[in-house]
């Protein structure tokens, strides 16, 4: 039996989490549904583009949904779909899997990897103080 790429299950899952911000804002959409301005927030390091690209490619692949609101201003919100759902198992297990790498390959110290995961927004956090305002 040959293995051809364009066969491969796994490249299909990888392709729709692809970039380097996706999977913190599936993680941040787990909860609640977010603004364009909440998701920048909770995710500040990319650019606007790149957040409003992976936002779009999340949703072309249906794993966010986007709708729009009207009145004088404008507001855009994000949710995750119940199809989107189905990726956070995946992603719990990529976690573990990360987190046994980072300490047995790339030696970082069991100590140093405590349960505050950066892939889950401060305010989601267990036991730890919100610095971010929810809005009302």
């Amino acid at each position: 039996m040959n293995m051809m790429l364009a066969d491969c299950r796994v490249k299909a899952t990888i392709d729709v989490i692809r970039g380097k911000w996706k999977a913190i804002i599936i993680k941040a959409l787990k909860d609640r549904n977010l603004g364009y301005g909440e998701l920048r927030r909770l995710v500040p390091e990319p650019s606007k583009k790149v957040l409003t690209d992976h936002l779009r490619e999340l949703e072309k692949d249906r794993i966010i949904s986007r709708s729009a609101s009207g009145g004088r201003v404008l507001r855009t919100e994000y949710a995750i779909t119940e199809y989107g759902r189905t990726l956070i198992p995946v992603l719990a297990v990529m976690r573990a899997w990360g987190k046994t790498h980072r300490e047995l390959v790339l030696g970082y110290p069991k100590e140093a990897d405590n349960d505050a995961d950066p892939c889950i927004p401060p305010t989601n956090r267990p036991n730890e103080p919100s610095r971010l305002k929810r809005s009302a």
